[in-house]
C-alpha cells in the first residue's frame, strides 16, 4: 500500500487519457492495493487530470466499474483555468502543433484531450503521464512537453517514482 510520506515526492502529476485507460485492465476487486494507491493519490491532489479526459473516457471505455469510478471521481476532471486557455493557444500557435485534433475529432466532435493536458501541466508545474511515445515530426503529447519543457512520463515511470509495487 501507498505511503503517504513518499506519495508526491518526485511533485504532482496531470494523467492523460490514455494512462487511465491502462487502468481497466486492473479490476478493483482483484488489485484492491493498486486502487487503493490511486484513490489516495485522487484524494491527496497527487494526480488529477482534465475535463476533455473524463469526456474521452465516457466516450470510449465500455467497463460499467471504470465508467463509475470516472463519475465519482468528477473533482478529478477540472475545467480548464484561463491560464491553461492561455496555455492551448500557445501550443495550436506552434506549426504541426495543430494536428493534435485529428481530422475524424473534428468531423465527428469527439473531445481532444490532448492539449488540455499540456496546458494543465504547464499552469500547474505538473508532470504529464500518458502512455504515448515521442515520435520525430509529430504532434503527439511528448513531443509538445518537449517543446514546453514539460516533465513527461509513462504510468510505469510514475508508479517507479512514487514506490508503487504489487
Amino acid at each position: 500500500m501507498l505511503s503517504r510520506a513518499r506519495l508526491g515526492s518526485h511533485g504532482m502529476y496531470v494523467f492523460d487519457t490514455s494512462s487511465l485507460r491502462v487502468l481497466r485492465n486492473y479490476y478493483p476487486s482483484r488489485f484492491v492495493n493498486l486502487w487503493a494507491n490511486v484513490d489516495i493519490a485522487v484524494g491527496s491532489g497527487v494526480i488529477t487530470s482534465t475535463r476533455e479526459c473524463r469526456r474521452e473516457l465516457l466516450d470510449q471505455l465500455a467497463e460499467p466499474w471504470l465508467l463509475a469510478w470516472v463519475k465519482k471521481n468528477a473533482p478529478l476532471f477540472p475545467l480548464p483555468t484561463p491560464h491553461e486557455a492561455a496555455h492551448v493557444a500557445a501550443i495550436f500557435a506552434v506549426p504541426g502543433f495543430q494536428a493534435l485534433v485529428g481530422q475524424k475529432q473534428r468531423l465527428q466532435g469527439k473531445p481532444v484531450a490532448d492539449p488540455f493536458v499540456v496546458a494543465a501541466a504547464a499552469d500547474r508545474r505538473f508532470a504529464v503521464v500518458t502512455q504515448e511515445k515521442i515520435k520525430p515530426n509529430a504532434a503527439k503529447i511528448p513531443n509538445v512537453c518537449q517543446h514546453f519543457n514539460i516533465r513527461c512520463i509513462d504510468l510505469e515511470q510514475f508508479m517507479l517514482e512514487n514506490n508503487w509495487s504489487f
